[in-house]
């Protein structure tokens, strides 16, 4: 599914550690793509990419992003490990060679969610959070709610994501908000 060369050229600018998690999304969002009856090639892909933004090593992401031309609100430029996402759509495209938008909104959106969010980006959202590699208080949780109905895994996924950006005394990013509201309302309909 995935050509060698983008394996070789993510682990290279990624790092080992970050890659193997990327290949652990991959497979979750090839489960849940089966689960919910979403195309598993669009699938594996986002998930295999979602994190190429997060490039190695001491950089600059505000000068990435820039080089990039990517425009970044406040809360961005104030929250920079929020701009893997981003970044990783114009990495994607630039690099990969990734034309097909689903698999980069995907991307786009996997640290932050946002309103009237697709299938494929609810995917990718919630497999970043729950692949095996995952330990926290919660992610079981999370795990049993996606399992049954995946609006209800990611209304928890980001309520979690929300605590613990709170926490941590971090900004927290508006479509972040208008996401959890949405799937709110929507749950209130169900």
């Amino acid at each position: 599914m995935i050509e060698q060369w983008m394996h070789d050229k993510l682990k290279k600018d990624i790092g080992e550690a970050r890659y193997k998690h990327s290949i652990r999304v991959m497979n979750t969002s090839i489960e849940l793509a089966k689960r919910y009856n979403y195309p598993v090639e669009e699938a594996a892909l986002a998930g295999f990419l979602h994190d190429c933004g997060k490039l190695k090593g001491k950089i600059n992401l505000l000068k990435i992003a820039d080089d990039f031309d990517i425009i970044l609100d406040n809360v961005m430029r104030n929250n920079v490990e929020l701009i893997h996402g981003p970044l990783g759509e114009q990495i994607a495209i630039k690099e990969y060679h990734v034309t097909n938008k689903n698999v980069l909104n995907a991307i786009r959106y996997h640290t932050t969610g946002r309103e009237d969010m697709t299938l494929l980006e609810k995917i990718v959202y919630v497999a970043d959070i729950v692949e095996p590699g995952r330990r926290f208080e919660g992610v079981d949780k999370i795990r049993q709610l996606t399992d049954k109905n995946i609006n209800l895994g990611l209304l928890y996924a980001l309520d979690r994501t929300i605590i613990f950006v709170v926490q941590r005394g971090k900004l927290v990013h508006l479509d972040t908000i208008k996401a959890r509201n949405q799937l709110l309302i929507l749950k209130g309909l169900e």
